[in-house]
């Protein structure tokens, strides 16, 4: 199906619905729909035209026509097609029909532009608070173009943590409470375990402790070539995706083309970031199931990549190589060979360590059938990457969407059928020697030429969609151009956002002690926090702890001479 076939059937379907159209390049459309008729489009897009919803994304165009605008973002993969769908949204009314009962991927994203922008999707299943913090005013909306990104809002004094009540058959079961702070969770992320016994029988989640605000400072204080300096510490490990989605996003929506030489660069540089995340992920999952001599190995064959791409970038994670347009550093031929000859020694010494432990017994009886997540589920839910892939869904960015060198290269996908902890390894172990094997095509294949584009100034009120393979699956940004050189709006669906909704499917009837390893197989990557949540385990009255609450605390502490 292609741009034309699509809006020809909807306009066949669902008379009135379209009330316009734009096709900026074969592999973008762009629809606005009726609001009442958005749920019947949604409908027909996921369930007959069987395509992927990837983002939502509300913006405040009231400085501009008086409207907010509500847009979900739909990948048909086969078609190399994103499809953004837009409704209109009054803002003396600020309501538009939830598709969460549709999609039930749509949950969070729903969520987030009611907390953010005061859009209220009616009908939502689940109308809990998702983005700000437990002591957010209630009447005050980060996104909106009147709020100033560096306003501290009022203290709230009646803080109620947004726990969902138990379900009819949890009442009775014993509530675990796992985190914020937990020794196999690097990050902060709060569980709520119904366990009967050792068996969970239901889970609910609080994450989004450090909501860092980085759309918001975008819109207001940085240009588009600060952005990808921000954009890379989206995540600890995945950086430079992110800056170099954002990049692509705009350059789509500016229409620049980057020299090809540029292209080869970052695709490299992904590749190199793919291997690092895979063998740093594989070591810590091991490390969850008590296997440390696997961590050690893992980290010691990954370290060598860590010092390539300090030599490639002066950096061992953060790059800073994207700029719109193309890269700040070349690969010369000297730099090339010692690429080749570490990505040698790292696929020799992998292969034997995943060799030895794909035949552990103990590792795979620890791994299989264990946090199961069916093909139907995966794709209601919308998950990605080795998450998807592990559950037989052959989705890859890198191959439905062709960006950068891609469309030069051959490879394969990496698919299990398992649905369980241990295809999600089989998956990323595969991963890592294809990427090998992608890197080896590029240094051989780079053109000569430019790093980086020559262009004049961006234009507004432009739209880009980009999407990338992370090492957790796909990555998508979302950037209406705007003047004054920087973004109007810059909307950020990192992989793990739709990985974690899929926790409590992958939770249902598993061992508690099984808990750290399922919450690690997707990889998450939650962020920092400056809020603790306490239980008191006698009274079971839950607090939410403030910077201020902590920092006075400290200060109350250390003049009272004792050590914190």
């Amino acid at each position: 199906m292609n741009s034309e076939t699509l809006t020809s059937a909807i306009q066949e379907r669902y008379p009135g619905a379209l009330l316009s159209s734009t096709t900026p390049n074969p592999r973008r459309l762009f629809m606005t729909v009726d609001r009442e008729k958005m749920p019947e489009v949604a409908d027909y897009l996921f369930n007959t035209v069987k395509a992927r919803l990837v983002l939502s994304a509300g913006t405040d165009k009231s400085p501009i026509n008086g409207t907010y605008e509500v847009s979900y973002i739909f990948s048909l993969d086969q078609d190399n097609l994103m499809v953004a769908v837009k409704e209109i949204v009054d803002p003396a009314d600020p309501r538009v029909p939830s598709l969460t009962n549709i999609i039930p991927g749509a949950d969070w994203h729903e969520r987030e532009m009611r907390d953010l922008l005061g859009i209220v999707p009616e009908g939502h299943p689940d109308p809990r608070r998702l983005i700000v913090s437990d002591d957010w005013p209630e009447d005050l909306y980060p996104l909106r173009k009147d709020f100033p990104y560096n306003f501290k809002p009022p203290r709230v004094t009646e803080i109620k943590p947004p726990l969902r009540e138990p379900k009819e058959h949890e009442k009775q079961a014993t509530v675990l409470s796992i985190g914020p702070f937990f020794p196999t969770l690097e990050e902060q992320a709060y569980f709520r375990l119904y366990v009967e016994g050792e068996q969970i029988v239901g889970s609910d989640y609080r994450g989004f402790y450090a909501h860092r605000g980085i759309e918001k400072l975008t819109e207001t204080v940085l240009d588009y070539n600060q952005v990808p300096f921000m954009a890379e510490r989206i995540c600890g490990i995945c950086g430079f995706v992110h800056s170099a989605t954002y990049c692509m996003a705009v350059e789509q929506a500016a229409e620049i083309e980057v020299p090809g030489r540029a292209k080869y660069i970052r695709s490299i540089m992904l590749e190199l970031e793919r291997i690092h995340s895979h063998l740093l992920w594989l070591g810590l999952a091991v490390h969850y199931l008590g296997f440390d001599t696997v961590l050690m190995q893992t980290w010691r064959i990954r370290e060598p990549l860590m010092w390539l791409t300090e030599q490639i970038t002066g950096n061992r994670k953060t790059y800073g190589m994207n700029l719109v347009g193309g890269v700040r550093r070349d690969i010369d031929a000297e730099t090339a060979g010692k690429i080749l000859t570490t990505l040698d020694k790292i696929e020799s010494e992998a292969r034997e360590l995943v060799a030895a432990a794909v035949e552990d017994n103990s590792i795979k009886m620890r791994l299989e059938k264990v946090g199961s997540l069916s093909k139907e589920d995966a794709r209601k839910i919308c998950v990605v990457g080795p998450t998807a892939r592990a559950s037989g869904i052959a989705i890859d960015t890198r191959k439905d969407h062709p960006y950068l060198a891609y469309p030069d290269l051959d490879f394969k996908i990496a698919v299990q059928e398992g649905c369980d902890i241990w295809a999600r390894t089989l998956v990323r172990a595969e991963e890592v020697f294809t990427s090998i094997a992608l890197i080896r095509q590029m240094v051989e294949k780079i053109p000569a030429g430019e790093l980086m584009a020559d262009y004049g100034p961006i234009p507004p009120w432009r739209e880009g969609i980009a999407a990338s393979e992370a090492p957790r699956g796909e990555c998508c940004h979302y950037v209406i151009t705007g003047p004054d050189n920087r973004p109007y709006r810059w909307r950020v669906r990192a992989s793990t956002y739709p990985q974690l909704q899929s926790i409590p499917k992958m939770l249902d009837n598993m061992s508690v002690a099984d808990f750290p390893i399922i919450v690690g197989s997707i990889d998450p990557c939650f962020s920092c926090t400056e809020r603790v949540i306490t239980v008191d385990t006698r009274s079971r009255r839950i607090r939410t702890f403030t910077q201020q609450d902590l920092l006075a605390m400290s200060r109350r502490n250390f003049g009272q001479g004792r050590r914190s």
